[in-house]
């Protein structure tokens, strides 16, 4: 008899707790991803009570899975109305803004939401995001390390500040970031990638090599590891090798300029002029806007000798970009080729106004 009544009493309870803490719900249906019916719940929650901050910092981040970022941004005024204090409400709302593209208005509610509670790492990680993308590296940087020092550790908060660290130049730190990440989650073929990435930054293409490997076997889907690993073969020498990683980019994305310019670039260290310029042209035809496929492409057809074709390229990568010395340098010296001496020198003279020591050098020998 007493068991039975310990066993109702603890129902009882229970089911106590559940009425006073009728968000309990909702969390399980958020944690349980279903947004959707966790936004309605708490739609009919706040519509018996009002003053709910909490009820509405929920529905907030119920709009935010459900990448409803104004919605939630008006949630989130509405729970900071009742509570301009509050610390998730300011994280939360800060969050919205970065995926709206508003990283001041981020930082300045990140900034409060830290200044409520200075223990709060997630907003120190969100802060980070939003001056990572302001171009703070520094005070991104600081960011990602007082939330790695606040904790918990993961994997993500290392990789955060490697990539912080590599873009600062400090490749030995990111490497050491980047494996702290990889020891936390060994599956993760982009961490292995990036690490690999500053180390051929570090000239160490061996370990780049063996990093891009790795990345491959977890995820042999993606062409830039390919193209990454093809950039640490043609260090190494191994042009056999980078020709096949291009190959197999362009397998898994034949629409991308830059993979056909690279290889182009490749098949140019290998003297195959035709199949540089084949690269150069689709590229080219993917995106014409960059001066540096048609510079390319008239290099290599200087070395065939097609030097119309090349001063044409030449012309239009001036038309992209009518300040690049060098370009004026190139072409005059095949107008010069040409014979056609006293154009070539104009473009030798603007590439010298435009302060190539090359070109003052070719003046002082083919142009009286």
């Amino acid at each position: 008899m007493n068991k039975i009544f310990v066993a109702i009493l603890c129902i009882c309870c229970m089911n106590a707790r559940a009425q006073s803490d009728p968000l309990e719900a909702v969390r399980k249906k958020m944690e349980a991803k279903d947004f959707a019916g966790a936004k309605l719940d708490l739609t009919k929650l706040i519509e018996t009570n009002p003053k709910n901050k909490n009820a509405f910092t929920l529905r907030g981040r119920t709009r935010m899975a459900l990448a409803d970022y104004y919605g939630a941004i008006g949630d989130f005024n509405f729970a900071l109305e009742i509570d301009s204090t509050l610390a998730d409400a300011l994280n939360y709302r800060g969050e919205s803004k970065i995926n709206l593209g508003d990283d001041d208005g981020a930082i300045a509610d990140l900034n409060k939401a830290i200044r409520f509670n200075s223990k709060y790492a997630e907003a120190y990680t969100n802060r980070g995001f939003a001056k990572y993308n302001t171009e703070d590296l520094q005070g991104a940087y600081f960011d990602f390390s007082k939330s790695l020092e606040i904790g918990p550790v993961t994997d993500d908060k290392y990789f955060n500040r490697g990539i912080v660290k590599a873009e600062l130049g400090e490749y030995v730190s990111a490497i050491d970031d980047y494996t702290k990440a990889i020891e936390l989650d060994k599956a993760d073929a982009n961490l292995y990638n990036y690490r690999g990435v500053a180390y051929y930054n570090t000239s160490n293409f061996v370990q780049a090599i063996a990093d891009y490997d790795q990345a491959i076997k977890l995820d042999a889907k993606d062409p830039l590891k390919y193209e990454n690993r093809a950039l640490a073969k043609s260090a190494k020498e191994d042009l056999k090798g980078a020709l096949e990683d291009y190959n197999k980019a362009i397998e898994l994305n034949n629409q991308d300029a830059e993979t056909y310019n690279l290889r182009g670039v490749l098949k140019y260290t290998m003297q195959d002029y035709d199949g540089s310029i084949a690269d150069y042209t689709k590229a080219i035809e993917i995106d014409a806007t960059n001066p540096t496929y048609f510079d390319n492409r008239a290099l290599s057809k200087t070395e065939k000798e097609d030097y119309a074709g090349a001063v044409e390229d030449y012309s239009s990568s001036i038309e992209l970009y009518p300040t690049d010395g060098e370009t004026y340098y190139q072409r005059g010296l095949v107008k010069l080729t040409m014979n056609n001496n006293y154009d070539g020198c104009l473009d030798l003279k603007r590439a010298d106004e435009l302060g190539s020591q090359e070109a003052k050098a070719a003046i002082k020998k083919s142009c009286k």
